[in-house]
């Protein structure tokens, strides 16, 4: 009698254990959203986030739809599902997106949240087919407004990329074990995805479409700063700066929190348009180690197919960089690396007479910005590089690389290396590289020499 009552209940609870376990979907409409690209959605979908993280592993799903919003704050232990035709589109109020503590472009300063906010959070998922769209062309006029008319003939250029607030579209903040999957991800008014303080990060299979409506500036597509074990894969990218960046950190605020940025992969990538295919730095004072780029296609609205880049005030060692199988088609430089980037943005200082006019006092970022960095501590280094298997046509120089005499690039390997360029470029202030199986042709018979 007892084993005919104990099989029919462990068979009975061994067939409930997966409803059981299947997580609770919260339909945003149900907490008041209404998706009709009018009505403005953030209370109604806050609301069902906050109910889905209450129940733990709960999924907030919306029908079919436009939902404009300002800032979401996800929660630990939840999913934000967009199935395809689900929209989320950001507000163009700043009003919307509360200033929070982060860091923006290497330095730590209160700036704007995201559209998307994964703030100190763990164990959360976004993904599906549907898209988020920043609709930032507001924010991109705004800033070329200031950059142009105030900042850069006061001698500001450097001050502008901070005073000028926008919003990005998804930031993961100081948290672990974060999912991005699938989405379509357009028009932020800053950078798309912003990765930063966070570990065990994956990015897979996003759609990046940032050159709609204009070319919006600093609309990096993945940037990874100061976070470890991040995965980029299978992404689709068409930005209007750096695609995929590693950052580590600005000058003497980077050098004081000094947080690395390692055990990064990055696989199976295309770029269709940005600064670069794959970018390290400008930001490299904390340092960036343990990268393994693998498999990334470059096409030719983009300059650049591997982009070093820091500046004399920077410092941090970026080392251990191991990048193969690379294909650039029509892409200006294969290989760049400079060590003295954009000098009108990277080196801060005020214009001769102080302030601006109207200006009383000095933003507390920009102390941090014009901080002097000993010269011995500003020196980036760059070590133990690899590159194999890259496959270069269409290029105008097959190299621009340049360094400091006093902080060479050390042990650089170059291996099966394939380039039609006009030229062959520059390679100097090098120390122990090797080339092996180069092939560079070149229009106008010139040769690659390290010196």
């Amino acid at each position: 009698m007892r084993m005919r009552t104990y099989i029919p209940l462990l068979t009975m609870a061994l067939c409930m254990a997966p409803a059981q376990l299947r997580a609770a979907a919260f339909d945003v409409a149900a907490y008041g959203a209404k998706g009709d690209g009018k009505a403005v959605d953030t209370a109604a979908i806050q609301r069902s986030i906050d109910a889905a993280a209450k129940s733990g592993n709960g999924v907030v799903v919306f029908k079919p739809g436009v939902y404009l919003s300002g800032a979401l704050f996800l929660k630990s232990r939840m999913e934000l599902r967009l199935d395809e035709g689900v929209e989320i589109r950001g507000v163009q109020n700043l009003a919307a997106y509360p200033v929070m503590p982060t860091r923006v472009a290497g330095i730590e300063m209160r700036w704007p949240s995201a559209l998307i906010n994964v703030y100190q959070q763990s164990h959360v998922k976004i993904g599906g087919k549907g898209t988020i769209d920043g609709d930032g062309k507001i924010w991109w006029d705004k800033y070329w407004k200031m950059r142009r008319e105030e900042y850069e003939p006061k001698g500001l250029r450097w001050a502008v990329d901070y005073d000028c607030q926008r919003p990005r579209l998804i930031q993961v903040y100081k948290s672990t074990d974060i999912d991005l999957q699938g989405l379509t991800l357009k028009r932020p008014g800053f950078w798309t995805v912003h990765i930063c303080y966070s570990e065990r990060v994956t990015v897979d299979g996003l759609i990046v479409r940032n050159n709609t409506d204009g070319r919006g500036p600093s609309t990096d597509g993945v940037d990874i700063d100061s976070s470890s074990d991040v995965l980029v894969a299978h992404c689709d990218m068409d930005c209007n700066d750096d695609a995929i960046c590693l950052k580590a950190g600005r000058d003497a605020d980077g050098l004081r929190v000094n947080r690395p940025t390692g055990k990064i992969r990055i696989y199976d990538n295309t770029v269709r348009g940005g600064a670069a295919g794959v970018t390290i730095g400008s930001e490299t004072s904390g340092g960036i180690r343990d990268v393994e780029v693998k498999g990334l296609t470059v096409l030719g609205a983009v300059p650049v197919g591997i982009l070093f880049k820091s500046a004399s005030t920077r410092g941090g060692t970026i080392e251990n960089i191991n990048i193969s199988n690379v294909t650039t088609v029509g892409v200006a430089t294969p290989v760049s690396i400079t060590l003295n980037w954009n000098p009108s943005y990277s080196y801060a200082k005020l214009p001769e007479g102080g302030l601006p006019e109207g200006m009383r006092e000095m933003p507390a970022y920009w102390r941090v910005l014009t901080e002097v960095v000993p010269l011995a501590l500003g020196l980036p280094h760059f070590r133990k590089i690899r590159i194999s298997g890259l496959k270069s046509t269409g290029a105008q120089r097959a190299f621009a690389v340049s360094s400091y005499a006093d902080s060479p690039l050390v042990d650089f390997e170059f291996k099966d290396i394939e380039i039609e360029a006009k030229t062959a470029g520059t390679i100097a202030n090098t120390q122990g590289w090797k080339m092996e199986d180069m092939r560079i042709k070149t229009a106008d018979g010139s040769t690659v020499t390290v010196k």
